[in-house]
């Protein structure tokens, strides 16, 4: 292209042919023509760029959906309602319930009209999703995770009629007195005992009103902690990592290796809300709430130690590893945010 701007500055500079050979006067004439032009290429270009550059639209790079935040907590995406129905058994709570199907406690407390403390009956049909599609009552929860709602109260949900074998008289359950929520400080027992809920077990025997607390928790074992969402978190087992959490797992948690017999401790202070093995694929389980908004969870054990109703703090032991429902020793250990399965690595203390 030079070559070729070349000749014909050289012709228009002479008009001779680029072989014959230029005085000093040619070319200087002839630098100076490749000068102009090649101002003037140079003009044209940056005219052409100017205006692709005023035609060209700016570009947001927004994050992915569900991408995690800062210390790696990933926010859970709300699941919709099962539906159907659920006929309560023996050994039940409304926590295990909504638990197995993936639901807040409250949300299902509210589909079915019960007021706490969440008494529930063998026998009884639980709806497990608003009537008509939308809840009875909706709630509204603050940044605590308190439901606040103008609604008028709902009357409890009365005992059924005995159904599919079970007595003619269901069973009413044990009201076993704990703290009502996270925001009770630990260290006034009085307050505590004025603001008391009760655990309702589906079939237990009904305790006596003179029934005393509980014993105060197991001094807990040392361990780091990290914060989040209002609770200290602490690792529950001292085992390897073996399996990360992933969405969509029927069973979704993280599993951590160790050997039979050895402690499973609560991951932060709370409240048993479940202790047995009805729900199918965890074996021995035991659920604690540790404030309106969290559980945790932990599974296949070969032996539990605490009961529903019971306090316990963070490090202590709740049961012993094991392999029930599982092919192997390990711990099956989850957390759950307003009734959805979290990634527990973003809430736990970095090893």
């Amino acid at each position: 292209m030079v070559a070729a701007l070349a000749l014909n500055v050289g012709r228009r500079a002479g008009g001779r042919p680029v072989g014959h050979r230029m005085k000093n006067g040619d070319g200087l004439v002839m630098l100076a023509a490749m000068n102009g032009y090649l101002r003037s290429l140079v003009l044209v270009s940056a005219t052409v760029v100017l205006a692709a550059c005023g035609t060209q639209r700016s570009v947001v790079v927004e994050p992915a959906a569900g991408g995690s935040s800062r210390g790696g907590v990933v926010s859970p995406a709300a699941r919709p309602a099962p539906g159907g129905s659920y006929r309560v058994v023996k050994g039940d709570t409304l926590y295990s319930i909504a638990f197995r199907n993936g639901v807040d406690f409250r949300d299902l407390a509210n589909w079915n009209h019960i007021d706490s403390p969440y008494t529930i009956w063998p026998g009884q049909e639980l709806k497990l999703g608003p009537a008509g599609g939308k809840p009875a009552v909706t709630p509204v929860r603050n940044m605590t995770g308190t439901v606040v709602t103008t609604a008028k109260p709902v009357t409890p949900t009365p005992a059924p009629a005995a159904t599919h074998g079970v007595a003619d008289a269901p069973a009413p359950v044990v009201s076993v007195p704990v703290a009502s929520s996270s925001t009770t400080p630990a260290s006034t027992p009085a307050s505590a005992a004025s603001t008391a809920q009760v655990v309702p077990v589906a079939g237990a025997p009904v305790a006596a009103a003179t029934t005393p607390p509980p014993p105060p928790p197991a001094p807990a074992a040392p361990g780091a902690t990290r914060s989040s969402g209002g609770v200290a978190w602490r690792w529950p087992a001292d085992g390897s990592l073996i399996k990360r959490f992933q969405a969509g797992d029927a069973i979704p948690g993280i599993e951590i290796a160790g050997k039979s017999g050895d402690p499973v401790r609560a991951a932060a202070d709370g409240v048993v809300v479940y202790s047995g093995n009805g729900l199918v694929g965890y074996g021995e389980l035991v659920i604690v709430k540790h404030n309106d908004s969290y559980l945790s969870a932990y599974g296949h054990n070969s032996k539990r130690l605490v009961k529903e109703g019971q306090r316990v703090s963070a490090g202590q032991q709740i049961a012993e590893m094991g392999a029930t429902g599982a092919t192997r020793d390990e711990l099956q250990f989850q957390i759950r945010k307003d009734g959805n399965p979290v990634d527990p690595l973003g809430y736990l203390p970095s090893r």
